[in-house]
């Protein structure tokens, strides 16, 4: 069985490539994916030859880790059937070439323990399951009453103020792109030097830039912490005694867990978790090239999905 595949030979070289699959074993499960998503973070410095050493980084690789289908085949007792909707966080199923994280393919073969079932009325809004995980595992925990801060408001920045507000929390985003200020539900949407405050209690950056932390910190109370859910390509720093000062903290959220996923998955299916006015931009996998250069060029495209429908 063989696959067509978003294949990035080298940096800025894109290609839609026939690659064979490696075929399933007793575990695996066969996917055709009906949509993914195009990451603006990792994806981009892939894209980029930006991205600082990663474990298994080399090319060529098949990107993405936001892809939606309906299952072919599934293994006894995975309690999958054929024609399942399941969210698929990535595959490593390409042979000789690498999946970071190997989504972006009209089928995949995959662990069936890794498959997500999905409501199938998400359609291709489920590609954004894997930014709203990566959220809920940045914001957990999170209590009501909360005022915190979030930088950016892009994709990842409106669904952490979505789920902020879900648990009671009244956010504030920052965002320095007029053209980004608009999308926001039942939270304030501010430039920098439009808010006053500077008693923040938790400030969650997902912006990417590595040169902001000295203008977090001093928006922080004593004591306050400092989330850094984005990916930064250059090294962070920051003035040692103004965090010193307040006692500052600072944690790096990792990736999403089984947990988060479920969770954002419930809430999602439930109606609670609205994923709507994210997908702005949607493009035929075969016009695969230049949907990434504008995903990653336009700053109008908050998300970018591919259509494998018509490739099947």
């Amino acid at each position: 069985m063989d696959t067509l595949a978003v294949v990035l030979e080298q940096p800025e070289r894109l290609a839609l490539s026939r690659l064979a699959l490696t075929p399933a074993g007793p575990l695996d499960a066969v996917v055709e994916i009906a949509w993914s998503g195009i990451s603006t973070g990792t994806e981009r410095l892939l894209w980029s030859g930006r991205m600082p050493p990663f474990p298994g980084l080399g090319y060529p690789l098949v990107p993405g880790y936001e892809s939606v289908g309906s299952v072919v085949s599934a293994p006894p007792g995975s309690g999958l059937a054929p024609g399942d909707s399941v969210f698929v966080p990535g595959a490593r199923c390409f042979g000789p070439v690498r999946g970071l994280f190997g989504g972006a393919a009209s089928h995949l073969v995959v662990p069936a323990a890794r498959l997500v079932p999905v409501d199938p009325g998400l359609g291709a809004r489920g590609c954004l399951l894997a930014l709203a995980a990566t959220a809920q595992h940045a914001l957990s925990p999170i209590l009501p009453g909360e005022r915190p801060l979030i930088v950016g408001h892009g994709v990842l920045g409106r669904l952490l103020a979505r789920l902020s507000v879900l648990a009671g929390a009244e956010p504030t985003v920052w965002e320095t792109d007029p053209t980004r200020a608009a999308g926001a539900h039942g939270y304030a949407v501010l430039a920098p030097e439009d808010d006053p405050r500077s008693d923040y209690a938790r400030i969650t950056d997902v912006s990417g830039d590595a040169a902001g932390l000295d203008r977090l910190i001093a928006r922080l109370a004593p004591g306050g912490e400092i989330v850094l859910a984005g990916f930064y390509e250059a090294p962070l720093a920051f003035a040692f005694p103004p965090a010193f000062m307040r006692e500052a903290r600072i944690r790096v959220a990792a990736e999403w867990r089984p947990d988060d996923l479920a969770a954002v998955t419930a809430l999602a299916g439930a109606g609670r978790l609205s994923l709507d006015g994210l997908i702005t931009h949607r493009a035929p996998a075969r016009e695969a090239q230049a949907a990434y250069r504008t995903a990653f060029t336009d700053p109008a495209c908050l998300k970018m999905v591919l259509d494998w429908r018509a490739t099947a």
